[in-house]
């Protein structure tokens, strides 16, 4: 009697987790950032596999916001905000038109990738600048792989006498606007001579802190360009060492997917790091969130912290909202559309963070999941969701950033580090014994600090809102249920239930027999 009671059981809770809530949803649409294109992906198919029908084109954030405001997609990533790409000539008024919300949705970073070839011809693959450096390369000031700059940094040897290509984004790109964000606030002598000779070339004029969202298509800085439609060609390039002596910029998870070498990059103590979740995490403390939760990166670019990567930021959703932001102007005027764009944003803001260190970016610290359930309260008008451990899989509200936070060893720490390298500890030339940068066919090592060791306060609540000391990584959970969910409860109900099925009916035909 009591299995045939938990068959009953099993059953109803079965058909209840397989049923009802897809009843309610309808296909959703979006488009825009590639930079988030990786993270989206991972949250498309998660979603999809809960019965959230969900579809994400990576277009560029420009595209996206218009087509948002347009209304031909439902919802927008960007990295590049309304009134930016108003005053840069790139659209957004019909966005400001229809109404909209910014919702944070994972921290990323962006990479410095390359491809360069020491004098022996053997492929670079431990690049150290500092970040002067990387702005003065993108600004066109540093134009040669061996000026002084970089030499000072890769063991006192310098890199062939080659002209330096830089490789970006065609068109406009939310990508390219955050970039020259850090290039601006790094070397704005540089940078403005950057800009002010491209006025008339596809980069401006610009109105004062109104970043590029494109770069020169003509000119003399434009032929020291190569640009690609979008963050896979760029990366693809630069990891396959078809344009020679290169270097570009896009988010760490396309450096990852294509094994694109990537640089190090000394932050303002002094200490050289990659683009991995922990240095993120470290970074983002010192973001400044405005009331509408947009960013300004000035701290990020100089924060002390050891750990920093400093070309970090967030991205962002855009979506309708009711009330709660100026900028609100009403819901989708379909029921079922504001359900589906909930339960999207719930599942973005919770299970959604934790295969986020594995793809390239850093999980949201608590306080801004909690601002993504805080938006749909501004779109649907219900009360705000509170979220904890118990009921938020994101890995930040139980101490961690998950499984592969941790960025690998640098290389040069272990031979006495940059200064050493090029100084030998006196200041009297490179150190002996040394060859300059790394060079390897190889993929730079696997193995490193854990991840859990950043000195993100728990105070500063911008980034980092738990201490990540004391943490340990979490699970990685492929898309699909998570814990005891649909599957598992018919997996359990076959395993009890036919056998006892199986067993009445034979027991029926003895009877009858």
């Amino acid at each position: 009697m009591y299995r045939t009671l938990t068959c009953v059981v099993l059953l109803l809770a079965a058909q209840a987790l397989f049923a009802a809530p897809a009843d309610a949803f309808t296909q959703v649409n979006g488009s825009g950032s590639t930079y988030v294109g990786l993270a989206m992906s991972d949250w498309q198919n998660g979603a999809n596999s809960r019965g959230i029908p969900v579809n994400y084109s990576a277009l560029g954030s420009p595209a996206g916001v218009n087509q948002y405001g347009d209304r031909t997609v439902d919802f927008a990533g960007t990295e590049a905000e309304v009134s930016s790409l108003q005053a840069a000539g790139g659209g957004g008024l019909s966005a400001n038109q229809r109404g909209y919300q910014y919702v944070p949705d994972v921290a990323g970073a962006v990479a410095v990738m390359y491809n360069v070839t020491d004098a022996a011809g053997r492929r670079v693959d431990s690049l150290h600048l500092k970040r002067d450096t990387i702005a003065r390369i993108f600004a066109r000031e540093i134009t040669r792989w061996n000026d002084p700059a970089i030499t000072a940094t890769n063991g006192g040897f310098a890199l062939p006498d080659q002209p330096i290509t830089l490789i970006g984004r065609s068109g406009q790109s939310g990508t390219t606007a955050l970039f020259y964000d850090f290039v601006a606030h790094v070397a704005p002598g540089p940078y403005g001579a950057f800009v002010g000779r491209n006025a008339d070339k596809g980069v401006g004029p610009l109105p004062s802190g109104v970043r590029p969202i494109q770069l020169p298509t003509t000119g003399p800085d434009a032929d020291f360009y190569r640009l690609f439609a979008d963050s896979d060609q760029i990366a693809q390039t630069l990891a396959n060492g078809s344009v020679p002596f290169s270097i570009g910029y896009d988010e760490f998870g396309y450096a990852k997917k294509y094994n694109a070498p990537t640089a190090w990059v000394e932050n303002q103590a002094g200490k050289y790091t990659l683009p991995y979740a922990a240095n993120i995490a470290a970074a983002l403390t010192k973001a400044n969130l405005r009331p509408d939760l947009s960013q300004e990166l000035s701290g990020v670019y100089s924060n002390p912290d050891p750990l920093t990567y400093p070309v970090s930021a967030y991205s962002y959703l855009m979506t309708p909202c009711a009330s709660g932001r100026d900028t609100c102007k009403g819901g989708y005027p379909d029921g079922a559309k504001t359900e589906t764009m909930a339960a999207f944003i719930e599942h973005v803001a919770c299970d959604g963070q934790i295969n986020m260190a594995r793809v390239g970016y850093s999980p949201l610290p608590p306080n801004l999941s909690q601002e993504m359930m805080n938006a749909n309260a501004r779109l649907t008008g219900k009360p705000a969701k509170q979220l904890n451990a118990g009921n938020c899989g994101n890995p930040t509200f139980s101490g961690s950033l998950g499984a592969g936070a941790a960025a690998p060893q640098d290389p040069f720490v272990a031979m006495g580090g940059v200064d050493a390298l090029t100084h030998g500890g006196t200041g009297g030339g490179p150190k002996a014994g040394t060859d300059g940068p790394k060079t390897s066919n190889s993929a730079q090592a696997s193995t490193g600090p854990d991840a859990s060791s950043t000195s993100a306060d728990a105070s500063e609540a911008n980034g980092g809102s738990r201490d990540w000391r004391n943490a340990e990584p979490a699970a990685y959970e492929g898309s699909g249920f998570g814990g005891f969910g649909a599957w598992a409860a018919l997996v359990l109900f076959a395993a009890i239930c036919v056998p006892l099925l199986v067993r009445g009916i034979v027991r029926r035909l003895r009877r009858t027999g």
